[in-house]
């Protein structure tokens, strides 16, 4: 047994005291701990480092460049401790994740795929479903934002949900629609018939009464897709969050609206720091550029 683990777990607390999420971090520093034991390891090496994190072979660089990076933050930590432990250097593995294109589902598609929940065997597995995917297109959610909503975060008087500590760490509010707001009291009330005693303070439960897991919902969405007869490759659940971002560019642009000073109104009803972060859609849909082109064209005096 190395002297790692300890000072794992020192450097995991003292993450989690500064605000810092860790269950991903976690989980790979307990594995690359564990590579280093099993290579009779004591210290962090730049050697052992790179051979934990070039695995499997196959993988994407930008998923070696990740892990790495997380080891580094962990060896800068025990460096101050012990100066025998290495740190990688930055410019080793530098590949990043290239942003992926979203897919933007019509709305039909998001009608076929909320139908679709309609043919899962228990009746309170639809009703969740298909309130989570609706509201998470009528919103543009994070998926995991929706999943840690607890029921106390419903604000039924004013008609919002409160985002706590998501991204970043930070909070916000989302004013909802009326239409939405009445699907959720359908969902509110079909949750306390089924489970009358609440296992968990989540809006969202399992047939259990439990909180929603992350990568259930990704395959149970998935299914659904197929289902619905959505093929397109790449179509992911994350996508719900796109095409809510470019439709709402999309009608501010054919009602004339100034969108530029909506921006960051709507940066923050989605909780970027920054509204470049939201600038960046204006790329996923050709219909979007084309009505920003022709704005852009009459404006220099190119168009009519």
């Amino acid at each position: 047994m190395t002297t790692l683990r300890p000072l794992l777990a020192e450097y995991l607390e003292t993450r989690r005291a500064l605000g810092f999420k860790t269950e991903r971090t976690t989980w790979l520093l307990s594995s690359f701990v564990a590579f280093v034991e099993a290579h009779r390891g004591v210290r962090i090496t730049t050697a052992h480092a790179l051979a934990w994190a070039t695995q499997p072979a196959g993988a994407h660089p930008g998923w070696w460049a990740e892990k790495l990076s997380t080891v580094r933050g962990f060896a800068r930590h025990v460096h101050l401790v012990d100066p025998r432990h290495e740190i990688p250097a930055v410019d080793l593995l530098p590949a990043r994740f290239p942003r992926s294109t979203p897919v933007l589902y019509s709305p039909e598609e998001i009608r076929r795929l909320l139908q679709a929940t309609r043919s899962m065997p228990s009746s309170f597995r639809r009703a969740t479903h298909e309130t989570l995917f609706g509201l998470l297109a009528a919103t543009g959610l994070r998926v995991g934002e929706a999943i840690r909503l607890n029921a106390r975060d419903v604000d039924w008087r004013h008609q919002l949900l409160v985002i706590r500590e998501s991204k970043f760490r930070h909070s916000r509010e989302v004013v909802l629609h009326a239409t939405v707001v009445r699907a959720l009291h359908r969902y509110a009330a079909e949750r306390g018939r089924v489970h009358a005693t609440p296992r968990s303070p989540s809006f969202f439960v399992s047939l259990t009464g439990t909180r929603l897991i992350y990568s259930n919902v990704q395959h149970t969405f998935a299914a659904l897709r197929r289902r619905a007869g959505i093929t397109r490759a790449r179509a992911r659940i994350h996508d719900l969050r796109h095409t809510f971002v470019v439709q709402t560019l999309l009608r501010w642009h054919r009602e004339g609206a100034d969108v530029e000073a909506r921006m960051p109104r709507l940066s923050t009803y989605l909780g970027h720091r920054h509204p470049a972060s939201t600038y960046w859609y204006l790329t996923a849909a050709p219909e979007l550029m084309a009505l920003v082109g022709r704005k852009l064209q009459r404006a220099l005096g190119a168009l009519p």
